[in-house]
């Protein structure tokens, strides 16, 4: 942690997630409540701040809690991602055969979703949660390579499962593109725009939430910190006794594990609903999700009203954004996508593409803990948030009052420390180098 005061970078007013219209982005929060002096300040209104100020209000009600974050609730990444939430270990986490690890981040997972769908169902929230499970699939010799891993993983671990061919593929997706899939049950997927909004809305009385206004200014101050907020009007000073930074790619900007994170920008397009014509000729189903066996390949939703959404493409972000040639080039590639594995469904209206921002970390570690005297973090989710985050902000809130719990164990039992990266400019050509490299030796799991 610095010991100087910190200027963070503002996340910039780019293209939002395509979930729902960027005009319903409107804040949520009521910035003229804002008092000078808090208990708790959390720094970051995504899943993972939403559910540690969610947790500050049932075990510190007499607290005074202010959520704060730079941009509308929905905006950053929470609001952006393929509302996929995991009950199995992903990507990196599959690359170790530590047994009890493995057995400790899906009793978090399965904690994660078991706390969203009772908030989500308490609250009414309408989001589309779905207990539809998800697929893992290959398309070529790579994938289907790593998916034979993957399956091992499971029966080795006792996961329940279910292989499918390319007819049972077809079936399901209604495409031939995959020669394979692996069905996992206990996956939940959602729509992450309507969830963390109706989260956001539904806070405890003892939270105050202040979106649309930016800390400008983060230092330590007589035993807790002092913050700068530039809402709309002015500029307010805020005092913290404890601070959770709920800020993901943007923690280093707040003085902690800087060196450390490296963020990350992913891309995803999503269409129209399909037509009554379009829904003839799909000959699959709706409502279903697929992650790519391979890290560097596609993920795919198709939802329960029928809007396709495909992700891929990575780059390095060290300005937190993409371009407009970045997203040229994402659409370009997803509409490419699509029309490959249904033709029949060639030239359907995709209606917004954007990039999304997360932390990876150069050893795959995810951090948390307190990194300064009442200062406490959870970053470098390595591209696995939802169910993280929301574990994460959790435990941030007892870890920081004190509470023990097997969850909390488990948590710190798996987290590490990322290591140090090289700076940039470096760090940026040597990422999208290795990023670009993975996609090229994906080949057609892309």
């Amino acid at each position: 942690m610095s010991d100087t005061a910190s200027y963070p970078t503002t996340p910039p007013l780019d293209v939002p997630g395509g979930w729902h219209s960027a005009d319903l982005l409107v804040p949520l929060g009521e910035i003229s409540a804002l008092k000078g002096i808090y208990d708790w300040v959390v720094i970051g209104g995504g899943i993972t701040g939403i559910a540690a100020a969610t947790r500050l209000g049932k075990i510190a009600p007499d607290d005074s809690v202010l959520l704060v974050d730079a941009r509308p609730i929905g905006w950053g990444a929470s609001g952006r991602n393929s509302g996929f939430l995991l009950d199995l270990p992903h990507k990196f986490d599959l690359e170790t055969r530590d047994r009890e690890r493995l057995n400790k981040i899906m009793h978090l997972n399965r904690f994660a979703i078991d706390g969203l769908r009772e908030h989500t169902e308490a609250l009414g929230i309408d989001c589309d949660w779905s207990d539809v499970g998800k697929l893992q699939g290959a398309v070529k010799k790579r994938g289907t390579g790593m998916m034979r891993g993957y399956i091992e993983m499971l029966d080795w671990l006792g996961v329940d499962h279910e292989v499918y061919d390319r007819d049972q593929c077809d079936a399901l997706m209604g495409t031939s593109h995959y020669h394979a899939a692996v069905f996992t049950p206990g996956s939940v997927l959602v729509d992450p725009m309507n969830m963390v909004r109706g989260l956001a809305v539904n806070l405890p009385a003892n939270v105050t939430l202040a979106d649309d206004c930016p800390v400008i200014k983060f230092d330590s101050a007589n035993g807790g910190y002092a913050l700068t907020l530039k809402p709309s009007e002015g500029e307010t000073d805020v005092i913290a006794k404890k601070v959770i930074l709920a800020t993901d790619p943007y923690t280093s900007q707040f003085g902690a594990l800087k060196g450390r994170i490296l963020p990350t920008i992913t891309f995803a397009s999503i269409t129209r609903p399909l037509s009554k014509n379009e829904r003839a000729r799909y000959r699959g189903k709706l409502n279903w999700g697929l992650t790519p066996a391979d890290a560097a390949g596609t993920t795919l939703r198709m939802t329960a009203e029928g809007r396709i959404l495909i992700r891929n493409h990575y780059a390095a972000a060290p300005k937190f954004k993409a371009t407009d040639h970045d997203l040229g080039f994402a659409r370009e590639a997803h509409r490419k996508g699509i029309d490959t594995r249904w033709p029949e469904l060639e030239n359907l209206p995709i209606t917004a593409t954007w990039g999304g921002v997360v932390s990876l970390s150069g050893n795959h570690q995810t951090y948390f803990g307190e990194v300064a005297d009442g200062l406490y973090a959870s970053s470098c989710y390595n591209g696995v948030g939802l169910t993280r985050g929301w574990t994460a902000g959790q435990l941030l809130a007892d870890l920081a009052n004190g509470k023990d719990s097997k969850q909390l164990d488990y948590i710190q039992d798996v987290s590490g420390m990322p290591n140090r990266l090289p700076p940039d400019p470096f760090l940026s050509v040597g990422a999208n180098s290795r990023l670009k490299l993975a996609q090229w030796q994906a080949g057609a799991e892309v």
